[in-house]
């Protein structure tokens, strides 16, 4: 069995920098969350994040594709 592990933090903690030090010196994979936020100029769909309207992400929730979902500033994250 592998272990799960949650990196939680405010905004500009350094959680992707963490996370990408780990994946450059072990082993770990990572998780895609979804958002419905808007994406940023520097992040790449299916890399950073799914990016997914409103109603797709209601409609995993229904079918509860995901683990989590949280509401931050009015735009949802879930893991899948």
């Amino acid at each position: 069995m592998r272990n799960l592990i949650t990196i939680s933090a405010p905004s500009g903690a350094g959680k992707t920098t963490l996370c990408r030090a780990l994946q450059e010196q072990t082993d770990m994979k990572f998780s895609v969350s979804c958002t419905t936020r808007e994406q940023r100029n520097y992040e790449v769909d299916s890399v950073d994040y799914y990016f997914i309207t409103d109603e797709e992400f209601q409609q995993r929730m229904e079918n509860n594709e995901f683990v989590e979902t949280e509401n931050v500033h009015g735009c949802m994250y879930g893991t899948l």
